[in-house]
């Protein structure tokens, strides 16, 4: 394979040779622990690619959400999903906008976001001001996570709240916020709440209905943790998310050009999201090497639309580890579940999956060595309100092998091969025949699994003023997933790509180029090849996968004025890509490059904390491109907002 690198080269080169005369340093990041094999290890020794952001750079950002933190400062691709910021489509490693998400693990202090359907994951569930760390494992993460960590996995670990706070925000269309934090903590006991209400009044022209593309989210949390004798932990999570979005619906190339604020001629789509969700847990110490931990979880959920179609959704999980650490070896071996049901007003469908795990890394003088496999069951129960039920059930595997060697206490290089796959979400199973009035929608049958092999190799050069990661990866896929869509009025069906491959290059950067100032890079550059699918009939041979630009890049300058302020700008750009559903790549449309420019600026005094942030600063018009002439405009208008933080 060949990469042209002449930018990312450049990015290395005067990385390399800023770094060494720097006195100050980035103690806040320079002792980064990567936790996603269970077994916490610093992520110069770690043996899979990795990307951490902390609390510190989060604060920084001036991001108003998870859903703007990840897309204008992480490697990954987020675009709302058809206007949809609340449950967003994400792409990493090459998978494509339109189903990467099904690729990715997202997961909440271990809790698995993803749907048994098509649905993304709700991370608008989750406010900033609850998140301690985001962790992002790239090409790894299959033999913890199991189903659906092809690409990798991102990991959002809470923070326990300690005293309270008060912060409260508005800014332009309306956009308003109130949030509030409380927590107490002693030897025995840990109480942390929290409770946030986002509000924006739309930023597109009211519908045919006068309706514009309002949005409300209210959601409160609250962990408990109890240590009633020594060696013992319990811990008891709840949390409760109320979502009324509308969001805008496409638009002709035309009109976007013309005023991509407008409405189109169409209704706005009206959706409620409603989750609640509790988990008990335990663990306990049974000596200074043995940790016993175990978990148990319930989410309610309900999502439904303006137009009357509802879907109630019932996911149980079950968590039960022995972990095992010494001074060179450590491992970690347990059983998860996670049975999913969902019942609509056609049919009740479930997706259970059962998996057992095992890893462990040894560590034998300047190298470490990781090992891990995965065997789970995947099991569909259909049954229709009216017809015969169907079963089907796959057994499937996982599996990491990885090594790390570090040179010196700067330098370290990794290499990791990993087995992935991903079983068939439950709407895989139907298609709409179109060719009927109205529209019917029919079994599609059992479709086969997808598989992946990855292979990662990589370096980590850290000093006290820079922190360096490269990795270049090669995936080979087999039964990718995907939607083969013809024209009306030609049958459509969910299939499998027979034979696919991805590859592609990530460079991370952290710089701290004086005492006030910090730079940071991120940089992917990505190729996703169909090699083989045989319901195109050889039309799509050699194309590639739509939907995933060859480089995305996003920039950020923090410069510390003072003690007591800071200003941080930030810039997301990514190339231009084949359209969502343009696996031909013939569509006379491609989805256009992204760019927005961040700005935000935060002043403290005593226990109060002022902040402004302007996002997409020179107003970029951005749109998600599904085909020709099927446009969703994302990110167009200058957004601005102010606010105060009071810590008691």
């Amino acid at each position: 394979m060949t990469i042209h690198l002449s930018r990312t080269t450049v990015a290395v080169a005067l990385s390399l040779v800023f770094q060494p005369a720097l006195a100050a340093s980035i103690t806040d990041e320079a002792a980064v622990v990567v936790t996603a094999t269970r077994l916490p290890t610093p992520d110069i020794l770690a043996p899979y690619a990795s990307e951490v952001h902390t609390r510190r750079m989060i604060e920084q950002s001036g991001a108003a959400s998870l859903y703007d933190y990840l897309g204008q400062h992480t490697s990954v691709q987020v675009l709302p999903s058809f206007g949809n910021k609340a449950t967003p489509k994400i792409d990493m490693r090459g998978y494509g906008i339109g189903d990467g998400y099904q690729n990715i693990v997202v997961s909440i202090d271990g809790r698995r976001l993803n749907n048994i359907d098509m649905s993304p994951q709700l991370i608008g569930s989750i406010p900033l001001a609850d998140i301690e760390r985001i962790e992002i494992t790239k090409g790894s993460g299959s033999v913890m996570f199991g189903d659906g960590a092809t690409a990798g996995t991102i990991q959002i670990i809470t923070r326990a709240h300690q005293g309270v706070s008060a912060q409260v925000s508005a800014g332009n269309y309306g956009a308003r916020n109130a949030s509030l934090t409380a927590g107490l903590k002693n030897e025995k006991i840990s109480l942390s709440v929290s409770a946030d209400d986002t509000r924006h009044d739309g930023y597109r022209a009211p519908d045919i209905d006068g309706y514009k593309d309002a949005s409300s989210n209210q959601t409160w949390r609250a962990g408990l943790e109890l240590r009633p004798v020594d060696r013992l932990n319990l811990g008891l999570d709840v949390a409760s998310t109320r979502i009324d979005t509308r969001y805008g619906n496409r638009l002709t190339l035309a009109e976007f050009n013309a005023d991509p604020k407008q409405n189109g001629g169409r209704r706005y789509t009206q959706q409620n999201f409603e989750s609640d969700v509790w988990r008990v847990r335990a663990g306990l110490e049974l000596n200074r090497n043995w940790n016993l931990t175990a978990s148990h979880g319930n989410e309610d959920k309900l999502s439904r639309f303006s137009s009357g179609w509802k879907s109630n959704y019932d996911y149980l999980s079950d968590d039960v580890a022995l972990q095992y650490r010494g001074e060179a070896l450590e491992f970690t071996a347990g059983v998860q579940t996670f049975d999913g049901t969902r019942i609509n007003a056609t049919d009740r469908t479930r997706k259970d999956n059962t998996g057992w795990f095992a890893q462990g890394q040894y560590r034998l003088g300047d190298t470490t060595f990781s090992a891990g496999a995965r065997a789970e069951n995947v099991a569909y129960t259909y049954t229709p309100n009216a017809g015969a039920a169907l079963k089907a059930d796959h057994n499937l595997n996982a599996w990491d092998i990885g090594v790390n060697h570090r040179l010196d206490d700067r330098l370290s290089l990794f290499a990791n091969y990993n087995r992935a796959f991903q079983a068939p979400d439950i709407d895989r199973f139907f298609a709409t025949d179109f060719s009927v009035f109205p529209a019917v929608t029919n079994f599609n049958g059992f479709i086969k699994p997808a598989t992946s092999r990855t292979f990662n190799l990589g370096l980590n050069h850290i000093t006290p003023a820079n922190r360096l990661k490269l990795t270049v990866f090669r995936t080979e896929l087999e039964n990718e997933i995907y939607y083969f869509q013809q024209a009306w009025p030609l049958p459509s069906r969910n299939t499998n790509i027979d034979k696919s491959h991805k590859y592609g290059l990530e460079l991370q950067d952290t710089w701290r180029v004086s005492e006030p100032l910090t730079f940071r890079l991120n940089y992917a550059y990505t190729r996703a090849i169909i090699d083989r699918e045989n319901d195109g009939g050889g039309a799509y041979d050699g194309k590639d996968l739509p939907g995933v630009p060859r480089h995305g890049v996003t920039l950020g300058l923090s410069y510390a004025i003072n003690k007591a302020s800071s200003l941080n700008l930030s810039h997301a750009w990514r190339s231009t890509a084949y359209a969502a559903n343009d696996f031909a790549n013939t569509f006379t449309q491609k989805q256009a490059a992204y760019q927005s420019t961040d700005v935000a600026y935060r002043y403290r005094h005593n226990n109060v904390e002022w902040f402004a942030a302007v996002e997409n600063l020179f107003e970029r018009k951005n749109g998600l491109w599904i085909r020709d002439d099927a446009i969703y405009p994302v990110s167009l208008t200058r957004n601005w907002r102010f606010g105060m933080k009071a810590t008691f």
